[in-house]
């Protein structure tokens, strides 16, 4: 299949001249790809927050929900 390139604007105006359906799919298929991508983002924070609490000798698995906000505040305003 031939490669093209399209400007955004272009690609926008292709998609408007789409039936309904093929819209709805189009979207369904963004919307999978970008909460993938969340997931994906989401599992490598949870990763490092980990790591960091290994660090300092605590175990995030073990943490309730509290000391978990506590720890990622600390973090945030750690200089």
């Amino acid at each position: 299949m031939p490669n093209l390139s399209l400007t955004d604007q272009q690609v926008i105006e292709l998609v408007k001249q789409l039936p309904f359906e093929n819209k709805y799919s189009l979207l369904l298929e963004l919307a999978q790809e970008a909460s993938k991508k969340r997931q994906e983002r989401m599992d490598y924070a949870q990763q490092q927050l980990k790591q960091l609490c290994q660090e300092k000798g605590l175990n995030w698995e073990e943490m309730i929900e509290e000391e978990k906000e506590s720890f990622v505040d600390d973090l945030v305003h750690e200089e």
